[in-house]
């Protein structure tokens, strides 16, 4: 239904067009074009722990992205996902497929024995793809993302 491929230099208008109050809405808003760019030269760099990836419709359309990184939680480091959907697929069960994919090459890493996922508690079509992609809901707490900004979310976590 979905592959997963690298991100790369050329990926700049999906994190752009991604970075909308409407698909940012749950996140605190869109962020700054430096921001933004900052962000991109990470993925592209793939400066950090895990990976992030285009999500590429089986007509080969460009639908949005989906990685997996590093999270302390608490004492313990964890696998954590986020995904952003473009207007146009959602309701496809495309990041669903895209999240189930990432899961797998997280657990392929064999790094950490969980994936976690914190969208916001009013965020109801996140909190219903991670029930469909078997997460469990450990409760809410808070969090913060992006910095300097605090949200209430859930967390889910889905044992590798």
């Amino acid at each position: 239904m979905v592959t997963l491929d690298p991100w790369t230099e050329l990926d700049f208008s999906l994190l752009e067009r991604c970075n909308t109050a409407e698909m940012t809405a749950y996140l605190g808003g869109p962020e700054t074009s430096e921001k933004l760019r900052d962000r991109h030269q990470k993925y592209v760099a793939n400066d950090f722990v895990g990976q992030m990836f285009v999500i590429v419709t089986a007509e080969g359309e460009r639908a949005g992205s989906v990685g997996y990184w590093e999270h302390s939680e608490g004492s313990e480091t964890v696998w954590e996902t986020g995904w952003a959907i473009l207007p146009e697929f959602q309701g496809r069960g495309l990041a669903t497929a895209a999240v189930n994919e990432v899961a797998k090459v997280a657990a392929a890493a064999g790094t950490h024995r969980t994936l976690h996922a914190y969208p916001g508690v009013a965020n109801g079509a996140s909190n219903a793809l991670c029930r469909k992609a078997g997460f469990t809901l450990l409760g809410e707490r808070d969090f913060e993302y992006p910095k300097g900004h605090w949200m209430r979310c859930n967390d889910w976590s889905l044992d590798l």
